[in-house]
């Protein structure tokens, strides 16, 4: 079957990624949103790859390097045997900054024999929009485009390059190199120099996981989940992206195809959550300087989502000369939700403000900054929390009152307060408890359906939908709440397929969804949990994981039926939810061996 068979590299200034065949598909340079210098992923004819081919003897294997981001593709043919070596740098300067240049190495390493393979080197810069030449100069290869942009990127390799460029037959005899990069080198690469460069990056991948913590059941897992989050975060700015890829479509020829290349205040604020939690506490504290260098006027408004440099406007346009995912057009850059109102952020955000300042205490340095947007948050949300938006999901046709969004206005106020007691600011409490009291009535008024018995999408609605599963985790209803507890229920009956959860059944404006949006499972599976259905639980999420790819990575979606992945990959979304089921999991597991060491 088709899937997503793709591992993920990067250095976070930009990734790539590296199918099971070990071929280049996809790779933006500079960075993560820059256009693309390799696109095969979203046109097979014209995108650019660079492949490593060998004939139908050799076996192909991948793997990680345990706790890192090194790419580790094996050939072999039972006598000769290499390894290619993918990653991006990324290691500490003595000056304790981060050399992440934008470039890529692929390190060839002979295991046996004298195995023989060739390349396909054929990069398409600028969205393959234009013409790129290639050319072949005395230390690099050059391949540069004179389209409406002019671009060039550089190959540097240890092997004959003209070898390389006419795909000719080339003999491993010894450890060789690819350095594929968006400048020209001051310094030229040589093989001890390339292996020096993988040995720094393997061990600051070692020493970065070497904080997540060991857990007794699902820790490769929770392991790899948390890299993969490292890899979508951008150093420069502190942003987080939804997903290293554009235009991977929902469902294989439909439309919903979306550019994921953003930071969107939702996603972003959950990661940092997660990854906060498991002691990564420097994606945090970028990611809340990322905000206040956002928030310059204190009435300002929040975009739902940001450029990763902090752009702030993200127009959509097609790309029509690529064919799309298997097919799939349109191939979008840019994203026109970045306009949209979403009500739901305000309450995401102080949810990590509030958490972030109990993890550090108060002696954050930006402790002002984050006092003065939380009354710029409860002001805004004390002004608007009654409108209707577009809610979690993005609906592009009329706005409603999404329940989801009127929850997230409680938290907002309910954290601001939880923060003002923290820096002892208790002048406006009173009035900031009225609202949250009026906020939560009005919600368990309107949202509360007798008819279906439970929580519903939006006010006056019969339609059920998954965001509401996190009512609990936000710490609006305790989990036994009979009226949580019928919600989950309800749930299951109405979204579940056979263990995997449709978002909502109500026509949105592309139709019905045919995909399961794949933390939407976790969510059911963390609430079946929380609401003491865990052997039931267990049997979901051990069956999702079974779906991830041949590397343990999920992308947005699960085809209901054939089980493929759909959708930008690797996604943030599904290894934030992942990692916070399989903590809930293995902390329970922990809990009852300790009770079981007490009765012996």
């Amino acid at each position: 079957m088709d899937n997503l068979d793709y591992g993920i590299i990067g250095n976070c200034r930009s990734a790539a990624l590296v199918s099971k065949t070990g071929s280049i598909d996809w790779c933006c340079l500079p960075e993560f949103d820059s256009s693309s210098v390799l696109a095969k992923l979203l046109d097979e004819e014209i995108g650019g790859s660079f492949e490593i081919l060998v004939d139908e003897s050799y076996t192909i294997t991948q793997r990680y390097k345990k706790h890192t981001a090194l790419l580790i593709t094996r050939f072999s043919d039972g006598e000769n045997a290499f390894e290619i070596r993918d990653f991006m740098p990324r290691y500490h300067n003595e000056d304790g900054s981060y050399h992440s240049p934008p470039e890529l190495v692929r390190y060839v390493r002979l295991v046996s024999g004298r195995p023989k393979f060739r390349v396909k080197y054929d990069p398409k810069l600028e969205y393959a929009a234009g013409v790129t030449e290639t050319f072949i100069k005395h230390n690099f290869i050059a391949s540069l485009t004179h389209g409406d942009k002019f671009d060039t990127v550089f190959l540097y390799t240890s092997f004959n390059k003209n070898a390389v460029v006419e795909g000719r037959e080339i003999e491993i005899k010894k450890d060789g190199y690819f350095l594929m990069g968006y400048n020209e080198k001051i310094f030229l690469p040589n093989t001890k120099r390339m292996y020096l460069e993988l040995e720094r990056t393997k061990v600051y991948w070692l020493n970065w996981s070497s904080t997540t913590p060991t857990y007794k059941k699902y820790n490769a897992e929770i392991s790899r989940s948390a890299i993969t989050l490292k890899l979508l975060s951008y150093d420069k700015s502190g942003a987080i992206l939804a997903a290293a890829t554009t235009s991977l479509p929902e469902t294989i020829g439909e439309v919903r195809n979306w550019d994921y290349r953003f930071c969107w205040i939702r996603d972003a604020s959950m990661v940092v959550k997660v990854v906060s939690e498991l002691g990564h506490k420097n994606v945090a504290r970028r990611y809340l300087q990322f905000i206040i260098d956002l928030i310059p006027d204190k009435d300002e408004k929040l975009q739902i989502m940001y450029g990763i440099n902090k752009e702030k406007k993200l127009t959509e346009v097609t790309l029509d000369h690529l064919s799309g995912y298997k097919g799939s057009k349109p191939v979008r850059v840019g994203n026109a939700a970045y306009a949209q109102k979403q009500n739901d952020i305000y309450g995401i955000l102080m949810d990590v403000i509030y958490t972030q300042l109990m993890q550090f205490n108060t002696d954050i340095e930006n402790g002002e900054e984050l006092w003065s947007i939380t009354k710029g948050i409860v002001w805004i949300v004390s002004k608007h929390w009654q409108e209707a938006d577009k809610g979690i999901w993005e609906f592009r046709t009329e706005d409603r009152h999404f329940t989801f969004s009127k929850v997230l206005c409680w938290v907002a106020v309910d954290r601001a307060i939880k923060v003002a007691r923290i820096f002892k600011k208790t002048r406006k409490l009173e009035k900031w408890q009225a609202l949250e009291q009026q906020i939560r009535e009005d919600i368990h008024e309107n949202a509360w359906n007798p008819k279906v018995n439970a929580f519903v999408q939006s006010y006056g609605s019969d339609h059920l939908d998954a965001s509401v599963l996190l009512m609990q985790s936000y710490g609006f209803i305790p989990a036994k709440d009979p009226k949580f507890v019928s919600t989950v229920k309800a749930i299951e009956k109405d979204l579940n397929n056979n263990g995997l959860l449709y978002r909502y059944k109500n026509e949105d404006d592309f139709g019905l969804p045919s995909s399961s949006f794949t933390i939407c499972t976790f969510w059911f599976i963390n609430s079946l949990f929380k609401i003491g259905e865990e052997e039931k639980a267990r049997k979901y999420f051990d069956q999702l994981l079974s779906y991830s790819n041949h590397l343990g990575l999920f992308s947005e979606d699960v085809d209901f039926k054939t089980k493929r992945l759909l959708g930008n990959f690797p996604q943030a979304y599904s290894h934030l939810a992942l990692i916070e089921c399989a903590i809930n999991f293995s902390n329970k597991d922990s809990e009852e061996s300790i009770l079981e060491s007490m009765r012996e």
